[in-house]
């Protein structure tokens, strides 16, 4: 289950700090609101492939890095653990949750840590498109089952 998602710098965000609790939660809004760079911020929490343009680019000025974070508490038998081992990384410890973060440099280069340990091989991707944007545009699901299994949901558009 996503705990929480901290996204810097992002798009329109300049800084914006989200706690989720237990059961469903739905993010909506009008049109134009953010609900779509907030997926994909999850989505370069998890691994999505970088999109320069989504660095934030205040009025007058060069963009900064960005930064976004997930944590996560799941459970010994969830899903999310095989993939995570499959990536070479050890899951966390049981009670402790997985934290991603990600530093995106303003030229789209960064550098991701779960747990605050670097990986130590090539970054896993979670299917490296853009959250939300499968098929034809809009909210629809994408093909990141690795994404969707660390996100907590099976049927959700996180990847």
């Amino acid at each position: 289950m996503l705990l929480t998602l901290s996204v810097r710098n992002v798009v329109l965000i300049d800084r914006l700090d989200l706690a989720f609790k237990p059961g469903l939660c739905v993010l909506t809004g009008e049109t134009g609101a953010g609900k779509s760079i907030l997926l994909d911020a999850l989505g370069l929490a998890l691994g999505a492939r970088v999109d320069p343009s989504l660095i934030r680019a205040a009025p007058g000025r060069v963009p900064g890095a960005a930064a976004v974070s997930a944590v996560f508490d799941i459970a010994r038998d969830h899903d999310a653990i095989a993939v995570i081992e499959e990536h070479g990384l050890a899951p966390p410890a049981a009670g402790e949750p997985l934290i991603l973060r990600r530093a995106i440099a303003p030229g789209g280069g960064g550098r991701g840590v779960r747990n605050d340990t670097p990986p130590a091989g090539p970054p896993a991707r979670a299917g490296g498109r853009r959250p939300g944007r499968g098929g034809g545009g809009g909210g629809g699901a994408t093909n990141s089952s690795n994404a969707q299994a660390i996100a907590g949901c099976s049927t959700c558009s996180a990847g």
